[in-house]
């Protein structure tokens, strides 16, 4: 039997590091986790022991720290491609290299009205994440991403008239509680004068606008199915350079508890008292992108 190794990586992950920028006294702060992954030519460390090409993970693990002491960090995609440039320029052994970065959220605190210099907290809306990829001889690809951007409406969702068959038991619901865990990634077909800053803020206050629609009244969401790809239409419109988006949002239930029982101790109808229920959960998912021009 011939068996042939068609891929291969190695790295290591979640490399965690805080960078303080000062300024005088007023400092900023950068707080990340970091994964590296390089793919070599020859497979000899595999096949015959051979570690000679081996860049070691913790080789890897020192380069970001200096990297970061020697370049700053200002976003995640800069600092994955200058890691990627490191590598490939270092050592020539190395075919393909891959970046991950999470970035832990963090603001000024507020103090008398003003943010202050040099004390923070975490704001967990959602967790700043990107990729970049990078062959040797070949062009970076950059992803960016978030998740775990929790968001909820009490009404303006429903969900009716879907396919009905032996095996449905959900009924038509006019109005519901519309909850969901939104994950997205995009891909930049563009590199050139992009902020990576902006256009990541742009898609978080996108992914709001169209879930939640204007403080009075709201907007209307007949499935998750519409509101997503409303959401990446619109993500598109707004920033040329991404070429494509993927978004994941998990439909997190909530039921209102049945009371019927109950009758003695008060009222039947209960539209305040719901029970959360994560799992199972519906999950929807799409990419989106830009449609290529037929010649």
């Amino acid at each position: 039997m011939a068996y042939e190794i068609v891929d291969s990586n190695y790295g290591k992950n979640w490399v965690k590091l805080l960078h303080v920028h000062r300024a005088g006294p007023v400092h900023t702060i950068r707080e990340w986790e970091v994964c590296t992954e390089l793919t070599l030519y020859s497979h000899k460390d595999y096949l015959h022991g051979d570690n000679s090409d081996i860049v070691a993970t913790d080789t890897q693990k020192n380069t970001v720290y200096i990297l970061a002491k020697n370049h700053g960090l200002n976003t995640p995609e800069e600092f994955g491609l200058l890691l990627c440039k490191h590598f490939l320029d270092s050592y020539l052994h190395v075919s393909r290299v891959n970046v991950l970065v999470e970035v832990h959220p963090w603001r000024r605190v507020q103090a008398d009205g003003e943010l202050h210099e040099h004390a923070f907290l975490t704001s967990r809306e959602a967790v700043r994440m990107c990729q970049v990829r990078q062959p040797r001889g070949a062009v970076a690809t950059v992803f960016t991403g978030l998740k775990d951007l929790q968001v909820l409406k009490t009404t303006n969702s429903a969900f009716v008239d879907f396919h009905r068959d032996a095996y449905r038991s959900l009924p038509d619901m006019a109005d519901r509680v519309f909850s969901t865990v939104v994950s997205a990634r995009w891909r930049y077909d563009a590199l050139h004068q992009v902020d990576f800053d902006v256009a990541w803020q742009t898609v978080l206050k996108t992914v709001l606008e169209v879930f939640a629609g204007p403080a009075r009244g709201g907007v209307a969401s007949p499935s998750v199915q519409q509101t997503l790809h409303q959401t990446q239409v619109r993500i598109l419109n707004l920033l040329p350079a991404v070429g494509e988006i993927e978004m994941v949002m998990p439909n997190r239930h909530y039921f209102p508890v049945d009371l019927a029982k109950f009758e003695k101790v008060g009222s039947t109808h209960n539209d305040e008292v719901f029970l959360p229920v994560d799992k199972p959960s519906g999950n929807i998912r799409a990419v989106l992108a830009r449609s290529k021009a037929k010649l």
